[in-house]
């Protein structure tokens, strides 16, 4: 057996150790979130914020299966959707605890601190987020960890196996994703420490899907075929558009509160992403793709 196919059993025999360990420990009851400084708007707003950030997934499941060739659709939309199975699963056993536990030298949490979300259902908010149960704060930044491999699939897409992507979103998540958002948002990380602003996670999700898609692209092999021929332009037009409804929530949610930070994340994002699209309208005409007749007699 190829060793790529035997590191990618790993995963799968560590998703089984973890469900079979969460049905003999114990858990501490739930208590009701009594702590006076919850806000209901600010815990209504964070949880619809987390519904959007998630369907950004699918979104993105849709926008790179569009743009490949017919026979690899469904395993490039699989990408993205095994995602959020498989960070799910590490979210709540050790990822929370990775990335927001007890600080560990400014890099890494503690990864027993919340395990198996131990702690995270009492009803105390988080530090950072003081309006809001941890609970809510906890699955709203699942939905981060979850879309972060997902951006990478881009790169993978016709150039790895399904197998190997699996080991991917694992050694992915523990080693770059956990200490990257532990140093960034953790009140004693690092990068926290120093100065870093990371707003919604223009360091933790695109700097460091970027980076490993760059990455992956120079080390893996050049498709076979280099003549691009989209599958499906419908798709790629609909997850553009999950994408961007989903993006009011991954910027306005980041605010952590129905507040005013949240309407300026809001504003921003509506106009940002709609003067880009209009952007790349301009210069697709410019190119002489005439996408729409009436933009050639706005440039001339």
């Amino acid at each position: 057996m190829h060793m790529t196919k035997k590191l990618a059993i790993v995963p799968f025999l560590l998703l089984v150790l973890v469900t079979v360990l969460s049905l003999f420990m114990g858990h501490n009851p739930v208590a009701s979130p009594t702590d006076p400084a919850i806000d209901t708007g600010d815990t209504a707003w964070l949880l619809t914020s987390a519904a959007l950030v998630l369907i950004m997934t699918p979104g993105l499941a849709f926008f790179y299966g569009g743009m490949v060739r017919k026979k690899n659709v469904i395993s490039t939309m699989l990408q993205s959707f095994i995602c959020m199975a498989i960070v799910s699963v590490l979210w709540v056993v050790f990822g929370f605890s990775l990335a927001f536990g007890e600080d560990i030298g400014g890099v890494i949490g503690n990864p027993s601190t919340f395990m198996f979300m131990n702690g995270v259902l009492d009803g105390k908010p988080w530090s950072l987020a003081p309006t809001v149960p941890l609970a809510v704060f906890a699955f709203f930044q699942l939905k981060f960890a979850i879309i972060t491999p997902a951006l990478v699939t881009g790169a993978f897409s016709e150039r790895v196996r399904f197998t190997s992507y699996i080991l991917f979103i694992c050694l992915f998540f523990i080693f770059i994703y956990a200490p990257l958002a532990h140093m960034t948002w953790h009140p004693d990380g690092l990068l926290f420490k120093l100065g870093v602003l990371d707003f919604a996670g223009g360091t933790v999700v695109h700097m460091s899907a970027g980076v490993a898609a760059l990455a992956s692209a120079m080390y893996l092999r050049k498709r076979s075929d280099q003549e691009m021929k989209p599958a499906r332009i419908t798709y790629v037009l609909l997850g553009t558009g999950l994408l961007w409804f989903g993006w009011f929530g991954f910027n306005g949610g980041s605010a952590m509160g129905a507040n005013n930070l949240a309407a300026i994340a809001l504003a921003t994002t509506a106009v940002a992403s709609g003067a880009a699209a209009f952007a790349w309208i301009i210069f697709d005409a410019l190119r002489g793709k005439n996408l729409l007749p009436w933009v050639p007699a706005l440039v001339q």
